[in-house]
């Protein structure tokens, strides 16, 4: 298991680096059911993760895994040679197995490498044979997050129809929804959504008892909803609205002013103002209800507004808005 053992230690880190790199990966430490981390006190988290990895991706020695005809065929989409080595027990008991493969260095399953490729029909036959769906890599990456993450909207929905769950797995940092909303898919949103995908949160960035090293949970930065404002994916941004994202998403439920940094958004509509969004992201909040009077514009300076890239259609659709809310109240 030395290869495999040697790539554990990079993603983990070791001496003087594994502290460092162990913040980064804390979150995918599994917890307790209060919450605590199983077995980490002070420097050790970087160990006890390690020890965790090995665990849960070293299924045997390397020397038993020498054959990656499988993996290397779900690589390039060969399932004709899949088929055929699935005629001999020994390749139908490794479906399962996490092994290094010709093209990539995390240990992978068939099914996790078929999707990432984008290769459906070998997806679809994996998941026939009985591919466990939601296992994850080293990274805590499942098959439905990858093939979000490299555009597969076919493999994506043979793998939702599967039963793979929407919102990936809690050993990542982030879930299929966020990073679709992020590159302004669409399609697979919309695919995500209806299978029943957290529209509201990235639980994973936003779960469990937050370190000195995690952002606030203030952050917006965990809202899809968010997110796509950010990069301008208005499609998204309806999408999400329309399932049912609250637009005045705040992590801690009531929108919490006095938590947040001096000058950071405090709601989605003035993350829209600030990040220049295009009047439409405006008139969608307005319609679906958003609290106008949690964005506190006059409390900025002249020379503070300088620097936000307000859109002014954007920005006048939304006093005039707020002035008749005013009004009616």
């Amino acid at each position: 298991m030395s290869d495999t053992n040697h790539l554990i230690d990079q993603a983990v880190g070791t001496d003087s680096s594994e502290h460092e790199t162990s913040e980064g990966l804390e979150a995918q430490i599994p917890r307790d059911s209060h919450g605590a981390d199983f077995g980490v006190t002070n420097g050790n988290a970087g160990r006890n993760l390690k020890e965790w990895l090995k665990e849960q991706f070293c299924d045997q020695p390397i020397e038993h895994c020498e054959d990656t005809r499988l993996h290397d065929a779900a690589y390039v989409g060969d399932l004709e040679t899949i088929q055929s080595l699935f005629q001999e027990e020994s390749f139908q008991s490794r479906i399962n197995k996490k092994s290094m493969w010709c093209c990539g260095w995390l240990p992978c399953t068939p099914l996790r490498i078929a999707a990432t490729a984008g290769h459906g029909n070998c997806v679809e036959f994996l998941i026939q044979k009985g591919a466990e769906i939601d296992l994850v890599d080293v990274k805590g990456q499942t098959a439905l997050y990858v093939a979000v993450v490299h555009g597969h909207l076919e493999c994506a929905q043979l793998l939702l129809k599967a039963g793979a769950d929407p919102n990936g797995s809690r050993h990542h940092r982030s879930t299929p929804i966020y990073h679709a909303a992020r590159v302004g898919r669409a399609d697979i949103l919309k695919e995500l959504i209806r299978y029943g995908a957290d529209v509201d949160v990235n639980h994973h960035l936003s779960s469990g008892t937050p370190s000195p090293s995690s952002r606030p949970l203030t952050s917006l930065m965990v809202c899809p909803l968010y997110i796509s404002a950010a990069y301008h994916n208005l499609p998204c941004f309806r999408l999400l609205l329309q399932a049912g994202a609250n637009p005045d998403f705040n992590s801690y439920g009531p929108v919490n002013i006095q938590g947040f940094s001096r000058g950071s958004a405090v709601c989605v509509m003035d993350a829209v103002l600030r990040h220049g969004c295009e009047v439409a992201f405006v008139l969608l909040l307005i319609d679906f209800g958003a609290n106008l009077d949690l964005v506190k514009w006059e409390t900025l300076g002249e020379g503070a507004m300088g620097r936000i890239r307000v859109n002014p259609e954007a920005l006048l659709a939304f006093q005039e808005a707020r002035s008749e809310w005013h009004w009616f109240l």
